[in-house]
This record gives structure tokens, C-alpha cells and sequence, in this order.
């Protein structure tokens, strides 16, 4: 069974998986908040990706051994090489496959750990499946994922929000689903999952909070821009509207009363 997309928005180069560390740093109160693993031994990471979030688990569970998987060989490359150490002692173990067809057995694992992924698969009820396979009974499971339908900016920016539209509808049509947060509830149940739980990771930003609007939008516009050369070379959007998109995020962070909203949805799940 095949769940990888077509295609994947953000690319491969050496500047988008800096901007993947960067990402994962700067979002890490927000998604691991509410997150416990403290008492999880072996941890199976789907879509462990350059190995950004991986580092953040043993920095918070040192207690966890983890097993990363990722269906891309550039990824898994640079994971290796950031997370050296920790393969080196046994602690991490890294390995090249497919989502939908995992190489582990029944019950391996007592916890998993998805992030930012089952928005660019086309079948996530599928790959659940399989990460319940591989759960003990009654092990843990935390998907953390985006909603791009709760995107606002004030003031009005018309040139971003068509951006962002041609961003999602992009993504969509490479065999993502970019409001997948919102269908977490529903996917996990079908999956055979059983108390499931939802919580809305909430970003909003004024006046109240000046110093955080200013790093939101500056992450904000690293993320809009990392789609930019697919969306260039699909004709989606041009030049011109990318660079209207560019000066209204510079006003957005001189404008005295600019707002950020964004919502994330985090569920909670067991085998």
C-alpha cells in the first residue's frame, strides 16, 4: 500500500531543513505542552523528518529509546548525522520505509509521536492503522497537526490570504489534506483508536504580546516562502504576488494594532 503524496510542498534543500530545526525549537512549548511520555520506554516517531523533533523528545524523556521512520532518504540522511550521539549509544535508531507498510511487529511500542505529517498523505486513516498496529494495547499516541482554515491577519492582506490559498489548494492537490487537524477526532476513532481527545493549539497575537506577533510573523513568512519555488513553477502564483506578499507581512509587523491567529489541533489517543 502506497500513502506516500506526490509530491512534498516545502522541498528538500539544505535551507528548508534548517528551517525544520528552527520550526521545531520555535514551536516546541506549544506542541509539547500538554504532551507526556514520561512514562514510555520505546517510542515509535512517524515521519521523524531531518530529526528536529526527535531531539526534543529525548531532551524532554531521556528515559525513551526511540525508533524514527521517514520516506525520504534526504531526511533520514540529515537526521543521522544531527542525531550522531544518540544512534551511536543505542538510543535512537533511524530507518528508511513507508508509513502505510511498517517493518516493525505487533505491540513493539508503548507511545507514538506524529507531527506535521498526515497533512501531506492521502490515505492517514491507513497509516494509523498501522501505528495501532504496532501499539501495545492501551499505548499512547499524540498527533499534532494543522488547520489552515483558521488563518487570519489584520490588518486585511489580500495578497498573503491569495497566497495561502494557492498554498493549501497546492497541497491539496498533491494528495495532503492541509485541514486535517480539524478530522484528527474522526480519523483516530475509524482507526480503532478509543479515547480520543482534541485540543486546540491556539496562536494569537496583538498588541497584548508585541515581542511574540514580531517572531510569529517572521516564522510565519519563512513557512509562506518555503513553498514558494513549487508554487513559482506551477504557475499558481508570480512573482508580482509574491512580492505584494512580502511587503504586506513587513507592514503587519509596523502596523500598531496588526493581529496573528492560527490554530493548530493536538489529539490524544489510545490502542
Amino acid at each position: 500500500m502506497e500513502t506516500k503524496s506526490q509530491g512534498y510542498l516545502h522541498g528538500y534543500t539544505a535551507e528548508e531543513q534548517n528551517r525544520l530545526y528552527q520550526q521545531a525549537n520555535f514551536l516546541e512549548t506549544s506542541v509539547f505542552e500538554s504532551i507526556d511520555f514520561s512514562k514510555s520506554k520505546r517510542l515509535l516517531e512517524v515521519a521523524c523528518g531531518v530529526g528536529a523533533q526527535t531531539e526534543i523528545l529525548l531532551k524532554r524523556f531521556p528515559q525513551i529509546k526511540i525508533d524514527g521512520i521517514d520516506a525520504s532518504q534526504e531526511q533520514i540522511r540529515t537526521a543521522k548525522n544531527h542525531l550522531k550521539s544518540s544512534i551511536d549509544n543505542g538510543q535512537v535508531t533511524l530507518t528508511l520505509g513507508n508509513a502505510g507498510q511498517l517493518p516493525y511487529q505487533d505491540h513493539a511500542f508503548d507511545s507514538s509521536f506524529v507531527c506535521w505529517f498526515l497533512e501531506h498523505v492521502d490515505r492517514p486513516i491507513e497509516i494509523l492503522k498501522e501505528i495501532r498496529r504496532v501499539l501495545e494495547p492501551r499505548g499512547i499516541i499524540y498527533c499534532t497537526e494543522v488547520l489552515n482554515a483558521t488563518f487570519f491577519l489584520h490588518p486585511y492582506s489580500p495578497a498573503t490570504l491569495q497566497y495561502w490559498f494557492h498554498f493549501n489548494d497546492h497541497q491539496w492537490n498533491l494528495g495532503g489534506d492541509p485541514f486535517v487537524g480539524a478530522k484528527l477526532g474522526n480519523y483516530l476513532t475509524e482507526a480503532g483508536f478509543t479515547e480520543v481527545t482534541t485540543e486546540a493549539k491556539i496562536h494569537h497575537f496583538d498588541n497584548r504580546h508585541p515581542k511574540m506577533r514580531k517572531q510569529m510573523l517572521d516564522y510565519w513568512t519563512q513557512l509562506l516562502l518555503s513553498g514558494t519555488a513549487q508554487l513559482l513553477e506551477s504557475q499558481k502564483v508570480s512573482e508580482e504576488l509574491v512580492m505584494q506578499m512580502r511587503e504586506e507581512l513587513e507592514l503587519l509587523k509596523l502596523a500598531a494594532d496588526s493581529v496573528f491567529f492560527y490554530s493548530a489541533i493536538q489529539a490524544r489517543a489510545l490502542a
